[in-house]
């Protein structure tokens, strides 16, 4: 294992000899690699300055790095896995590749930072900062995000099963393709956030807003979004099998083409919302307010419609058979 004074003396090298390079030979930047592979597992790094640090696949499994400042440091490949980084400072390092599983990265400033195709399972992320970070194909499963800043991240193609997203802010955020099956959205604000293609089977959103936001395509079959704010949100040939929308405010929503099956819609507000081609076999609409909404060509097959109100509805070539208590 490596002393913390050898860390730095590398970091030292690291910030410094690029600067002498471009002063000998009047150039900007320069370059400065150290030894591959250097080990600093479980070093005390806490508070260290480490600005613009050339860490690239360093060993710092298990490293303190608690309230370190790692701004725009080259953490590629590195292994940081268990390591402690609560309230440290990366914003705008690059992380592309890192190896984080199980690291606690609390209250952490994230923002801007490239985390593309990390490795982050079972990480600890409650309450950290990732405003704008590019966490494009990285890893997330398990991992703890409640409460995290995500506007306007890139998640696409990132795997988030079963991760920890309740109170997360992810407002305007890009999840297209990304699977979050199992995950816990719970009260999280996906506001205008790009989620076309997203697996988000068995998903819990229960309270989440998602008001225009875009799930075209989406997978949502047996997801939970019980008081959930979907207004003016697409979700155009969304698979929505046994979904629970009860109570869920769908106003003005496109469903055009969704498969609506065996979906829960107790009470939920459809007014104005786009049913078109939708299929909606076996649904429950109890006492839903279907107020000016566009049913054309929609399968209500066995579907209940107890208590719904469907005034000013457009039901053009809609299949009743077999309904409940049908208009």
């Amino acid at each position: 294992m490596r002393t913390t004074a050898a860390l730095l003396a590398l970091v030292a090298a690291a910030v410094i000899v690029p600067m002498l390079a471009a002063a000998d030979h009047g150039t900007p930047g320069g370059t400065y690699t150290h030894e591959p592979n250097h080990d600093f597992s479980f070093n005390d790094l806490t508070g260290a300055n480490l600005h613009n640090a050339n860490l690239h696949n360093a060993y710092l499994y298990g490293a303190y790095l608690h309230n370190a400042n790692l701004t725009l440091a080259d953490l590629t490949l590195a292994d940081l896995a268990r390591a402690d980084l609560t309230g440290a400072n990366l914003a705008g390092a690059n992380l592309a590749g890192a190896y984080l599983a199980s690291s606690n990265l609390t209250d952490a400033d994230l923002t801007s930072a490239y985390i593309t195709s990390a490795y982050l399972t079972d990480a600890n992320l409650a309450g950290a900062n990732l405003a704008g970070a590019d966490l494009t194909r990285a890893n997330l499963a398990g991992a703890n995000l409640a409460g995290a800043n995500l506007t306007g991240a890139n998640l696409g193609g990132a795997y988030l099963g079963s991760a920890d997203l309740h109170n997360a802010d992810l407002a305007g955020a890009d999840l297209g393709s990304a699977d979050l099956a199992g995950a816990d959205l719970g009260s999280a604000d996906l506001a205008g956030a790009h989620l076309s293609s997203a697996h988000l089977g068995s998903a819990h959103l229960h309270n989440a807003d998602l008001y225009g936001a875009n799930l075209y395509g989406a997978n949502l079959a047996l997801a939970s979004l019980t008081s959930a704010d979907l207004r003016d949100a697409s979700l155009t040939s969304a698979n929505l099998y046994g979904a629970n929308l009860a109570r869920a405010d769908l106003t003005y929503a496109d469903f055009t083409r969704a498969d609506l099956t065996y979906a829960d819609f107790t009470r939920a507000d459809l007014t104005g919302a786009n049913l078109t081609r939708a299929d909606l076999t076996g649904a429950n609409l109890t006492y839903a307010d279907l107020t000016g909404a566009n049913l054309t060509y929609a399968a209500l097959t066995y579907a209940d419609f107890t208590g719904a109100n469907l005034t000013g509805a457009n039901l053009t070539y809609a299949d009743f058979t077999g309904a409940i208590n049908p208009p």
